[in-house]
């Protein structure tokens, strides 16, 4: 009898131990997903395109949202259904397609975290004043570190959850200060005065394109949840990740909205141009440009993580040692070496170079979403096991297909001049 009290006793506690342990990663790749979103490209495309467009940037921002939506609710339940990377489950569909995907998957998670290494040291640079090559490369061995600590995937969790949080309030009170016009933003989401495709697929680049599409599908395979059982529970969570995103980017724009529509002008000419801290120094002198500091930094040390993170699973298509464990974290911490050394060598990267690679991923956006998509309609028999894949996740999603293709194709000469902005 005592021995049974006892081993009830224990097990509660184990119990609960089990499920804060699955809902951890869970929750981290919801914030993963959203962080890497928000990332310092997210934030100087939001304030350049909201300087040069105005309110009728809120279109670009919905349909972006849109796409969010059609693009992670299919990556995510393909995913968790197969319990597959995205590499090896586009292999398993289209022969060496998930080797192409993950080189330029890899090739774009590269050029995103030099730029994301950069936006750290110009984050410390305006909260701390540290020089910002010593602010890049003090981000870059704060992310290392987190990866070589003993429970890694806990820390990123834990890490990620907090700093989107804390950029999320900090810039909901630069937006209340701010005082944009609501009512245009609100009118011109829907009928904007203006619709520039290069701008809209340069934003969904730099918040679903790339390596973010799979940041948080990714993160939610360690959970162990995957499976047909759990496709209720992995739609919920990719819903609330791109929420999270939608919401951060939507405040963001009212912020900077609301600066230009006082009449203040942001300076977008010259490699050192900063529309971002410039809108939030507008708004509260000194005091904005610290804050816009701790968000911009903590915008630029979780993207670190998720590009580096993300790029590194993607590896495991040309060798499954590097699937998890040590060898994972080795590479994520190379990853991030590379980038380091590459922005110590060429400086700090212009909002140019920044606002580029979105665009580059929003044009290579549409290549994985093919191949998966193809499965969903094509592959539910061998690839998905018999799953009966929902025929209006595929409608959704193929819509949102078509019209990244076509803005890609109406988008590729002016996304490559960004270089020469």
């Amino acid at each position: 009898m005592t021995g049974s009290n006892s081993t009830q006793e224990s097990g509660t506690p184990a119990l609960a131990t089990g499920r804060r342990s699955r809902r951890g990663p869970i929750i981290g790749a919801i914030f993963l997903m959203a962080t890497s979103a928000i990332g310092p490209g997210f934030i100087t495309q939001t304030a350049t395109f909201t300087a040069t467009l105005g309110a009728a940037f809120a279109f670009a921002i919905l349909l972006s949202i849109l796409i969010d939506f059609a693009v992670q609710m299919n990556v995510w339940r393909l995913i968790t259904v197969t319990g597959k990377r995205a590499g090896d489950l586009a292999n398993s569909a289209v022969p060496f397609s998930g080797h192409v995907l993950t080189v330029l998957i890899v090739v774009g998670g590269l050029a995103f975290n030099i730029g994301n290494i950069a936006g750290g040291g110009l984050g410390l640079n305006a909260l701390l004043g540290l020089d910002p090559k010593v602010g890049g490369l003090l981000t870059a061995v704060l992310a290392i570190a987190i990866f070589l600590f003993k429970r890694a995937g806990t820390v990123v969790d834990r890490v990620v959850v907090v700093l989107g949080v804390g950029m999320i309030v900090m810039t909901v009170v630069v937006a209340v200060i701010s005082a944009p016009p609501v009512g245009d933003a609100f009118r011109q989401t829907f009928v904007p005065d203006t619709v520039n495709f290069a701008t809209i697929t340069t934003i969904v680049g730099g918040t679903v394109g790339g390596y973010i599409t799979y940041a948080g599908a990714h993160r939610y395979l360690d959970s162990g949840q995957t499976g047909v059982e759990h496709v209720r529970d992995v739609h919920r969570a990719s819903v609330t990740g791109i929420l999270v995103t939608g919401i951060m980017r939507y405040v963001l724009f009212l912020a900077v909205l609301g600066v230009v529509a006082s009449g203040v002008v942001l300076d977008l000419s010259g490699q050192a141009a900063n529309p971002a801290g410039q809108a939030f120094g507008a708004v509260l002198g000194d005091a904005g440009i610290r804050i816009f500091g701790a968000i911009f930094w903590a915008a630029s040390i979780t993207s670190v993580i998720g590009a580096a993170y993300t790029s590194s699973t993607f590896l495991s298509t040309f060798s499954r040692r590097l699937a998890g464990g040590w060898p994972l974290q080795l590479t994520t911490v190379a990853f991030i070496v590379v980038s380091l050394v590459v922005y110590l060598a060429i400086g700090t990267a212009p909002a140019a170079l920044l606002v580029f690679v979105g665009g580059f991923n929003g044009l290579i956006l549409p290549i994985g979403m093919t191949v998966f998509l193809y499965i969903g309609w094509f592959r539910q028999r061998d690839v998905l096991g018999g799953y009966a894949y929902p025929k209006w996740l595929l409608v959704v999603g193929t819509i949102a297909l078509a019209i990244s293709y076509y803005m890609a194709s109406r988008s590729i000469g002016p996304v490559f001049d960004f270089l020469s902005a």
